[in-house]
């Protein structure tokens, strides 16, 4: 893992996120003498305390942070004017090393879905069980228990995610099972995480892929380096130009390198950074490489379209006193900080291990919850999802403790987030490169969010009835006005400070039209990303915009294969690190098979471990 001093590999990955570690990683165990380069322009991750303890996620959404790159969408007016921000990751590991670690995976009718040959879900399901260690329920047929990946219910437990089980089990009528994430339950309330039981660490693709093979003398990684273009010969892809990363290296020489790749070179930057490479090297529409000043070398109108991302808002509600929540730990209140350190560092236990968010439910409404949504839903539930039970319209979830205080100037309370987000939008958008005013190059980046009108009903919805879960929970003690929707005075559904929950069998809020309208523009004002961007190099054919066919290669061109969310060509019901690890599989045996490479089974306990306690 050294420094730019060889001038051709083997495979060269241009980008260094979750997907690139993964394939990288597994062709470096099957055949450690293949020479194999990644790019990344982000830093490393290695035993970096914001990377691998669970409770610091928050850490990287502040405007300061490095280990993302806020990409700023346009103007919107379903947005109320709002030039909406979706950021990326920008490190080693990509997203797996900077997300809140929510274990979540895609109906297995989601993958059937893509159309795509050798992508089917039973052939995904065995490499779906490959990748992961699952530590909440033994001997569950679609769920691994070797893998690299370790998912457990956590280093430590909050108390009240059992009060929101509870009301949900009860005011809400459904029930709660150990394992949801079984590729076709909904409506089951659950709770599970990326982190390992053992250790309190976070379990990402970097240390588990990556790092853990710093033995292997082929596998080298160069970090604050940008991947600017592909450079081809006769339409093969023979290496790739970069220089320093402007972020990660900002004082460092902005000349352009060149190092080549024998056999591939595969793109794995995402759904922003994937396009824009292969825009900056020729491969795209027309009009877009145009207005760049761009030859164009293959024209591919599908790159960077088909952008898609889930919504979700997060409304802060008061806890009472005496709750455990991660409010204190995210405030960097030194006793507690130093209290919890002491013990993650004896046995990974305590509130280090932790990400605040302990319980989800996938989450259809039933049909009371169906008619209280309206009409303008109808025609999207009776065309998606009515006659298929595995997909879930919406994940609700309770984070026990207020990351957004960190931003925001709040007394120093416990506090509750409610959030609920939509796992199927209609709406999508676009991601290309543009130049600015003064000539450098720019993002010309449109999210979509709202254009479909049946979008904004779920979270319309899923604001009310979150409100009534949490206002029955015991620890429950008012709304944070300023993070709910202004209603009018005289409302019964004005928000505020309480001292202490409605019965469980109390009558719900009534909500007047004028309240709906408040409701509707609290999320024009307020919807968000959920940084799960994806389908911007999709993998369809091509006469339907595609980039990349079913073996991840590029059209129009050879040696050239895109690895990563962007190849996605349809949204997926969960949180995506699932997926972009499944990806990873996947491409790691395309890759192999082609290369005559045997894909052997990896004993991970061999590879060196790079966990230290810090």
């Amino acid at each position: 893992m050294s420094h730019p001093t060889i001038s051709e590999f083997d495979i060269i990955f241009a980008g260094g996120g979750t997907t690139a570690c993964v394939v990288a990683g597994r062709l470096a165990a099957w055949d450690p003498s293949l020479r194999i380069l990644i790019l990344e322009g982000g830093q490393h991750t290695l035993n970096q305390a914001a990377h691998v303890q669970p409770y610091r996620f928050p850490s990287h959404q502040a405007p300061t942070s490095t280990t993302m790159t806020f990409n700023v969408g346009k103007s919107s007016p379903r947005l109320n004017g709002r030039a909406p921000i979706v950021p990326s990751a920008h490190c080693i590991g990509g997203g797996s090393s900077v997300n809140a670690m929510v274990y979540t995976r895609a109906p297995a009718s989601d993958y059937d879905d893509w159309e795509a040959d050798g992508w089917e879900s039973k052939n995904l399901i065995p490499l779906m069980k490959k990748l992961e260690t699952y530590d909440v329920q033994p001997d569950r047929p679609t769920h691994g228990y070797s893998g690299p990946i370790k998912v457990s219910s956590g280093g430590c437990k909050l108390g009240s995610s059992q009060e929101f089980i509870r009301v949900g089990t009860t005011y809400h009528r459904r029930q709660y099972a150990e394992d949801t994430e079984d590729l076709e339950t909904c409506n089951t309330y659950s709770l599970t995480r990326y982190i390992d039981e053992t250790t309190g660490r976070r379990s990402d693709a970097a240390h588990h892929y990556i790092y853990n093979q710093a033995h292997n003398a082929n596998l080298h990684i160069w970090v604050g380096k940008r991947v600017k273009r592909v450079i081809f010969q006769d339409k093969r892809a023979v290496g790739v130009e970069f220089t320093s990363d402007l972020v990660s290296c900002p004082d460092a020489s902005q000349s352009l390198s060149i190092v080549r790749a024998s056999k591939l070179v595969v793109v794995s930057a995402g759904a922003f950074g994937s396009p824009a490479i292969l825009e900056r090297s020729g491969i795209g529409a027309e009009a877009i490489l145009k207005r760049c000043d761009i030859g164009q070398l293959v024209d591919l109108p599908g790159v960077g379209e088909n952008y898609r991302d889930h919504n979700i808002a997060f409304v802060p509600y008061f806890a009472a006193d005496g709750a455990i929540t991660m409010d204190p730990l995210w405030r960097g209140k030194e006793s507690v900080v130093k209290e919890n350190l002491a013990q993650w560092r004896i046995n990974g236990k305590s509130l280090i291990a932790q990400n605040g968010s302990d319980v989800k439910i996938k989450w259809r409404p039933d049909d009371d919850e169906l008619k209280a949504m309206g009409s303008a839903f109808q025609p999207r539930w009776k065309e998606f999802y009515q006659d298929r039970p595995d997909k879930a319209v919406a994940i609700f979830a309770l984070s026990e403790g207020y990351a957004g205080s960190l931003l925001r100037d709040v007394p120093p309370r416990n506090y509750f987030v409610a959030f609920c987000y939509t796992l199927y939008p209609v709406s999508a958008g676009s991601v290309h490169i543009k130049l600015t005013e003064n000539g450098q190059e720019g993002i010309d980046f449109d999210t979509g969010y709202l254009d479909d009108p049946s979008d904004i009903v779920p979270l319309n919805f899923g604001y009310k009835k979150m409100r009534e879960i949490l206002r029955r929970m015991p620890s429950y003690r008012g709304e944070v006005s300023a993070g709910h929707p202004r209603f009018p005075k005289e409302s019964a559904a004005v928000c505020g400070e309480t001292i202490g929950p409605v019965d469980l069998n109390a009558l719900d809020l009534i909500y007047t039209a004028e309240d709906d309208e408040a409701i509707d523009q609290y999320h024009r004002d307020r919807l968000q990303t959920t940084w799960h961007s994806l389908g911007t190099c999709a993998m369809k054919p091509r006469v339907d915009q595609g980039v990349v066919d079913t073996r991840l290669n590029v059209y129009g061109v050879t040696n050239l294969k895109v690895a990563d969310m962007s190849i996605a060509p349809k949204n997926v019901g969960t949180n995506t690190y699932s997926t972009a690890l499944l990806i990873g599989e996947k491409a790691a045996m395309i890759i192999a098979d082609e290369l005559g490479i045997e894909c052997r089974p990896c004993n991970e306990s061999s590879w060196k471990s790079p966990q230290s306690r810090l």
